[in-house]
Formats: C-alpha cells, structure tokens, sequence
C-alpha cells in the first residue's frame, strides 16, 4: 500500500475535463429540458410516473381544460417524453421511460428544499 505524500497534492490543478458528447445528443438533451420546462408539463410526468393516463383524468387530476392538456401532451410527445397508445376511443399516454421521471422528481424536490425556511 502506497502512501501518499501531502507535498505531491496539488489543491489548484485542474481536473481532466469531463467527455462531452455530440453536439447532437447535447442538442437533443436540450429538447427535451425545454419540453420539460413548463409546470402543467412537469405535472403531467409526475401523474403519468404513477400509471398511464387518457386526456379526461389529465384534465381532471390538473384542473386545466382539455385543449391545454392536448398541446402539452404534444409538446411532450414530439419531444420523446411520453407515448399514447388508442384503445378505442380514448389514447392512453405513458411515458416513453423512468430516466425523464427521475429528472422531473429531483428538479421538484430540489425547488420543494429551496422553498424551505
């Protein structure tokens, strides 16, 4: 076991820089940040992050009207945050995975700890 010397620490030197990825992936990251930048947006993950949901319990869980709830959804679903599927005459939405859950989760409770007195 090597011991380490506190004369060969260098409290000021620069760490490696971190990899960055393509300026494609950065770009499609940021679509996704942005589609999730509105608070009926974000409401809407956190309701379909506990099960799949058609537009009238969206509607009926966030207090907003029917259109407001269709374009959001769509914003969402362009940007590859959530999924419908039709069975019959209703579109069940879900989300396309758990990682944008996570994301909006820990963005709500960093803002809920910022919040706190």
């Amino acid at each position: 076991m090597s011991v380490i010397d506190p004369g060969d620490l260098h409290p000021f030197e620069a760490a490696a820089p971190a990899p960055v990825p393509s300026k494609e992936t950065l770009a499609a990251a940021g679509d996704i940040l942005r589609a999730l930048a509105a608070p009926v947006r974000i409401a809407i993950v956190l309701q379909l992050r506990e099960s799949e949901r058609c537009v009238h319990e969206l509607v009926g869980a966030l207090g907003v009207t029917q259109p407001l709830i269709s374009q959001h959804l769509r914003v969402l679903k362009a940007a590859g945050v959530v999924r419908g599927e039709r069975t019959g005459r209703e579109v069940l939405y879900r989300l396309v995975d758990d990682h944008l859950a996570h994301i909006v989760v820990d963005a709500v409770a960093h803002a809920e700890e910022g919040q706190k007195p």
